[in-house]
């Protein structure tokens, strides 16, 4: 019987999803018909691979648009289980424009192999069947992605987690539990959520093994927004899931970001709005001792210390690509999050940039982008003329129709799928214009994060996308502290360091 439920505004009931028999069914099987997989031993070359179409990507890309407070009635149970790790919920879908398009979305995931992108809280992500070969594949053709580079699977519940991990055992009925104990703390507390977990790849795995660019571990989450669950639901499959961006480029925070970079690629786009976080989520490896961070993400270190087992976890990431390695997570190898121009990356502590950086002799530029955040003032306070427009910074818009949980609950999963359904305004530029000494002026695009860490890591990719789009020559970025204790600001250290080609 459900504790509770949320009722999401203007919903009448309709149905309530099926149970998950028929997901552990699926899971348990592979198509007769599935092309042959690649082997494993040609993932193991130290040169990268990189998967192509026989054609030209020709396709035409589309943007739907899922309000999740239009989805239905979203019902929380408790998990019927000895120690149960993440409450069930179900939801009544509510017929209408946002389920349709949710339902196209979801039978392209089952029937087709081009990828669907979809929001999550951290990024937006591009999504295949992470059973099938040819489906992971078109996921590296799309973004041009090395095939040494592993995928992270998303799933939707805890029983599908298990049925993944299950493979070649015993039934579960009093066996042990395949989910590692080390990790039990931290699905408690944190999933659904940023947060990646690696665990072991069992014999005869159901996964492709494209995903685990061949080695023996993969890593998994259960991400916090009710618009991917629901899809994953429906399409009744795990989801193989990067970034919806091309390879290199920087993260896609909204819906045409994704469009700025696989338009052509891919067929879908779900747009369910800007992303909570902003940062892609942290990535532990609990089967290494001590345990290990190997990405930092959405889940401080301090967080992570106060769990049961974790209190001595270590770093195991390098603010630099780390060339030469067999990447046990995205993003330890390759370089990522690049915007095209030049980007100048000021440590925090370091000078503001002066005039003689944006005008200097031999710079050349014509168009110059800042992203400020804590202390650096308007456009630098560079002598600049406005043009007129009103400055807008990253912050926080939540919907007034968002029905609250009821006082007394605690629920974690209940609080995180509230957080699900709040929209974010993305940062903008403000434009100026700085008379050099040259004969023309320099156009200067000015974007303010805010203050709070939260809204630099939110905003950070958006402003480097926006600024992308206005063609400037360099973007000058201020840092921000990561020696504080917090694992978000080292997270958004991380990815600018990785997007810098000059640090000051």
């Amino acid at each position: 019987m459900p504790i509770r439920c949320l009722r999401i505004p203007n919903v009448h009931h309709i149905r309530a999803f099926a149970s998950f028999t028929r997901a552990q069914q699926n899971l348990a099987q592979v198509t007769a018909s599935e092309p042959a997989r690649l082997p494993l031993s040609s993932l193991k070359t130290d040169t990268p691979i990189l998967y192509r179409t026989e054609s030209a990507f020709t396709m035409d890309t589309n943007i739907l648009p899922v309000d999740p407070n239009k989805l239905g009635k979203l019902n929380v149970h408790q998990a019927q289980e000895a120690e149960p790790l993440v409450e069930e919920w179900s939801i009544e879908f509510e017929q209408g424009k946002d389920f349709a398009n949710l339902q196209r979305a979801a039978q392209e995931l089952r029937d087709m192999d081009t990828p669907v992108a979809f929001p999550t809280e951290t990024v937006y992500g591009l999504g295949a069947d992470a059973r099938r070969s040819s489906a992971v594949r078109a996921i590296f053709a799309a973004k041009g992605r090395p095939a040494d580079n592993p995928l992270i699977v998303h799933i939707h519940s805890i029983p599908q987690l298990r049925a993944l991990l299950s493979v070649g055992r015993e039934a579960l009925t009093g066996s042990a539990d395949p989910i590692p104990d080390i990790y039990k703390p931290l699905i408690k507390k944190f999933w659904p959520g940023p947060l990646t977990i690696i665990l072991p790849n069992p014999k005869g795995s159901l996964l492709a093994p494209e995903v685990t660019a061949g080695l023996d571990t993969f890593g998994a989450r259960m991400p916090r927004s009710i618009l991917t669950l629901a899809l994953m639901r429906l399409a009744d499959v795990p989801l193989a899931g990067p970034s919806a961006n091309a390879s290199t480029r920087p993260s896609p925070t909204a819906a045409e970001h994704v469009k700025d970079d696989l338009d052509g690629r891919i067929h879908t786009i779900i747009d369910g709005g800007p992303c909570e976080v902003g940062v892609e989520s942290t990535v532990v490896d609990g089967l290494s001792h001590p345990p290990t961070i190997l990405r930092p993400g959405g889940v401080t270190v301090e967080q992570l210390r106060r769990c049961p087992g974790w209190e001595n976890v270590v770093v195991g990431y390098k603010d630099r690509p780390e060339q030469g390695i067999k990447p046990r997570a995205p993003g330890m190898k390759y370089r990522h999050y690049s915007p095209k121009a030049t980007v100048v990356l000021y440590e925090a502590g370091s000078k503001t940039p002066q005039l003689e950086d944006v005008v200097g002799q031999g710079n050349g530029y014509k168009s110059v982008g800042i992203v400020r955040s804590k202390i650096w003032p308007k456009a630098l306070g560079l002598p600049v003329e406005d043009e007129n427009a009103t400055a807008r910074t990253n912050g926080i818009s939540v919907s007034s129709a968002t029905q609250q949980a009821p006082a007394q609950s605690s629920s974690p999963i209940l609080s995180n799928l509230l957080r699900s359904v709040i929209q974010h305004q993305v940062p903008h530029a403000t434009p100026h214009s700085l008379q050099s000494p040259g004969s023309h002026p320099i156009s200067v695009w000015d974007v303010a994060l805010g203050t709070s860490t939260e809204d630099v890591a939110r905003g950070l990719f958006s402003a480097l996308r926006e600024l992308d789009k206005k063609s400037v020559d360099v973007i000058f970025v201020e840092g921000i502290d990561d020696h504080v204790g917090d694992d978000i600001a080292a997270a958004v250290m991380n990815r600018l360091r990785k997007a810098a080609e000059i640090k000051i």
